[in-house]
């Protein structure tokens, strides 16, 4: 049988995925769209015919991080599911063939047309394209042919989607994301550094089963992944609306797991699913360990400094913002991402700062109006 006959259902269970595990792939891909449990059925009905939508993978000006991520998924189940769920016919680092051969193999699936295109990598506008050539071939030239024939184009990593490191001042080989060459097909931007697998499995998903790229927001991301702050869904969040900051690293808010916003972080800027899929299998994600968001989701992230802290106490007033609920005691770590709703940005921290500062709460802590450990009533620092 043509693989590309074979349904998506048909080559997991020929590779030893039971059909209970292929029930909890449309399940966790239902989940990872944002959709109703009664959507798996759904997702399992169309995985379960015979179409199989190939990829074509290109990779222009970038690091492979996301190609890396790619290799290295383990969720819903293992790297040969996402390898069937998205039939890649070609990638550099992935495909057996090399050279003359593989070439050839791009070419015929160009030919035959009906493909995805995922792209990885910025394209490089400088000097004619001189600064990424494949085969005596510049990006701009590579990524023009092979969307021609495409059904739609998925830029993944911050490279590809907005210009990413390349693109960083003073861009020296006039870097551009893929949405800024590619006007005459629908582009769907996959940002991050590197992007998560969860997402472009979902996204190819999605379109296997309605026949459309999922709704987008005016960055070209799809909503299910992008459509919120990090913010809105990070566990530290109730810290944040109690006004219980990180002020030092290694001291006793950040050992405690409090919000790292006056370090710097850009969760409450930033719009992705970070907090809800994490990475590794959904081990963990940067805030989960401690560090700070960088933002790696939106335009321009790398001329933005990453470790600028906020001296939350030089704002406003908290008396001029608009008011907000005052902290509840016992906040627990199972309701602290969804702890406060409407808080502002700059508003709500300066008032939880206010507050804290006011009352003397988080555990007797009084933070001081310096980058130093904070110190109990008495002026000892906590053990």
């Amino acid at each position: 049988m043509d693989s590309r006959q074979e349904s998506i259902a048909q080559s997991l269970l020929k590779r030893g995925v039971s059909r209970r595990d292929f029930l909890k792939f449309c399940g966790v891909m239902a989940a990872a769209l944002a959709m109703p449990k009664s959507a798996a059925a759904q997702i399992e009905q169309a995985l379960a015919s015979p179409r199989r939508t190939p990829v074509v993978w290109l990779e222009l000006q970038d690091c492979a991080g996301c190609s890396e991520a790619f290799l290295r998924a383990s969720h819903p189940t293992a790297t040969e599911v996402i390898l069937d769920v998205l039939s890649v016919d070609y990638h550099e680092t992935l495909m057996a063939a090399a050279g003359k051969q593989a070439e050839e193999a791009k070419a015929a699936t160009l030919a035959a047309g009906g493909y995805l295109l995922v792209v990885e990598g910025s394209v490089s506008l400088g000097d004619d394209g001189v600064y990424c050539c494949i085969g005596g071939r510049s990006s701009l030239d590579l990524i023009t042919e092979a969307a021609k024939n495409a059904v739609a184009v998925i830029a993944v990593g911050n490279c590809a989607t907005f210009g990413g490191l390349p693109k960083a001042q003073p861009n020296p080989t006039q870097a551009v994301g893929v949405m800024d060459v590619i006007t005459d097909k629908p582009v769907l931007n996959i940002p991050g550094c590197p992007m998560n697998p969860v997402n472009l499995t979902a996204t190819v998903v999605h379109y296997l089963t309605f026949g459309a790229l999922p709704e987008m927001d005016s960055l070209h991301r799809p909503l299910f992944a992008f459509g919120q702050l990090i913010h809105n869904n990070c566990e530290r969040r109730g810290h944040f609306d109690r006004g219980e900051f990180v002020r030092a690293w290694g001291d006793a808010g950040h050992r405690a797991g409090w919000c790292l916003y006056q370090m710097g972080c850009k969760g409450p800027i930033t719009y992705q699913n970070c907090p809800i899929v994490r990475y590794n299998d959904g081990t963990n994600w940067p805030i989960g360990a401690g560090h700070p968001c960088i933002g790696c989701a939106e335009p321009d992230f790398w001329d933005r400094p990453t470790y600028e802290p906020i001296q939350l106490d030089a704002f406003t007033p908290p008396l001029t913002y608009p008011s907000v609920s005052a902290p509840t005691d016992g906040i627990t770590a199972e309701g602290a991402a969804v702890t406060g709703g409407a808080v502002g940005v700059v508003a709500g921290a300066a008032l939880a700062f206010g507050y804290m500062i006011m009352t003397k709460r988080s555990e007797h802590l009084a933070p001081k109006i310096s980058d130093e450990e904070p110190t109990d009533d008495a002026g000892h620092h906590p053990e």
